[in-house]
């Protein structure tokens, strides 16, 4: 698709926090870029939904693909709707999954999906409204992935970056489900430190493993900003996950490091002390 053809409007205002988004070609490495204000937020290949150039993004794929076999559905819970970057690619590896995306911009989904239209046959229903409210409402045990990706930083807000909203998303996962979570952080990554805490809280009240953390090697010396990955549910409790473990290392992007519990709690320990 090239620029001239992708339907207008190509710009819009959101209501909720007053930011202009805008959806252009990236001229770089192909593409198309949605801009909240004056940051990329996302990144999609409308020809090839399987392309993921945002680092933490590609993170999240690869755990969805060791989530369940090759190319079975899955039903997947996205906060944060973005560009929808992931639900094309998990409609693109594992057609007729069920997907849902809560979005607190009312007018971002219908913005994004008339101007980049979704892969056929996709399966998106869009909620909106504040995640920790819309979460409320929705049954326990419904979904086999839950997606975060909704804040960054130490401006997050409170009732988004807290235990008990943890606890509500695994309470939103089947028993083999996982939890996965972005957390951007700048250094020296006490916010990521204090993250990984929160939801090695929520795991231990629900009788899980701790969180597993994925990132760029050179984000675990505390010295880069950057985002990292945090991974919790059932399907990483116990012998299986050392297997997941490999595949996450092995797929990258690279230099690629994966922390298991232990070492999880250990690296937020440091991160929060200093």
């Amino acid at each position: 698709m090239s620029i001239s053809s992708v339907p207008c409007p190509r710009q819009i205002r959101l209501s909720s926090s007053g930011i202009e988004a805008a959806i252009m070609g990236d001229e770089v490495v192909g593409g198309w870029a949605l801009w909240l204000g004056d940051v990329e937020q996302s990144h999609v290949d409308i020809e090839d939904p399987s392309v993921i150039r945002h680092e933490y993004l590609r993170r999240m794929a690869t755990v969805l693909d060791t989530l369940r076999p090759v190319g079975e559905p899955i039903s997947v819970l996205h906060l944060g709707a973005g560009a929808l970057t992931l639900p094309r690619y998990v409609q693109h590896t594992r057609p007729r999954s069920a997907q849902t995306v809560i979005e607190i911009e009312r007018e971002l989904v219908d913005f994004v999906t008339s101007t980049l239209p979704l892969p056929p046959g996709t399966r998106l229903h869009a909620l909106h409204g504040d995640a920790r409210e819309v979460c409320q409402t929705l049954p326990d045990g419904t979904f086999d992935a839950v997606v975060m990706d909704i804040f960054t930083g130490e401006e997050s807000p409170d009732h988004l970056a807290c235990t008990a909203f943890y606890t509500d998303l695994l309470r939103l996962l089947r028993a083999d489900g996982a939890l996965l979570i972005n957390v951007g952080d700048d250094p020296p990554l006490r916010f990521a430190g204090t993250q990984i805490q929160t939801l090695d809280d929520a795991c231990d009240a629900a009788g899980l493993a701790g969180p597993w953390v994925l990132a760029d090697a050179s984000m675990l010396t505390g010295r880069y900003p950057g985002n990292l990955v945090l991974a919790a549910g059932g399907t990483l409790n116990g012998t299986a996950a050392d297997t997941q473990r490999a595949a996450w290392e092995a797929a990258g992007p690279h230099p690629a490091a994966v922390l298991d519990p232990h070492a999880a709690r250990g690296f937020a320990a440091e991160r929060v002390a200093g």
